[in-house]
């Protein structure tokens, strides 16, 4: 058997209604909110006392989610922004339209260009973004689209 598709990424954060904010500027959609917590909760990540807030984002398209996370119990742990190439999950990056006008927008929220906004060829214009907690957030605009 294999998997039917990515259901979503989560991303835990200390601003939750920040990092909505971050994420709706890039064009995501809030598909719902809540709260989480009990056995279920502290059974399936492996912790006890499990309380959360999440707000799950959907991409235009209906097909990308992220889920973003708010530990109110236990507390989240700080860790410095890891390097882009540290092991392990590494980013999450997003078709836009126009990198520029993304960048701009995405800088209003605290989003900080992480090297310089790169060409690909005649394919790409590319960049990473530091977003909420730290994340890298790369972002492709394809040049000479045909569709």
């Amino acid at each position: 058997m294999t998997i039917k598709r990515m259901d979503n990424v989560a991303i835990i954060v200390d601003d939750l209604d920040a990092a909505v904010a971050f994420f709706e500027e890039l064009g995501m959609e809030v598909e719902g909110r809540a709260h989480i917590e009990g056995l279920v909760a502290d059974h399936t990540v492996g912790l006890d006392g499990v309380s959360t807030d999440i707000a799950m984002m959907r991409t235009p398209d209906g097909h990308g989610r992220l889920e973003l996370t708010k530990y109110l119990a236990p507390a989240a742990i700080a860790a410095p922004p890891p390097a882009p190439n540290t092991l392990g999950l590494h980013r999450v990056m997003f078709a836009v339209e126009d990198i520029e006008d993304v960048v701009a927008r995405l800088r209003r929220h605290g989003a900080e260009v992480v090297g310089q906004l790169a060409r690909y060829e005649d394919s790409y214009r590319l960049c990473y973004v530091r977003g909420p907690q730290g994340i890298l957030v790369g972002l492709a605009e394809q040049l000479n689209a045909t569709t």
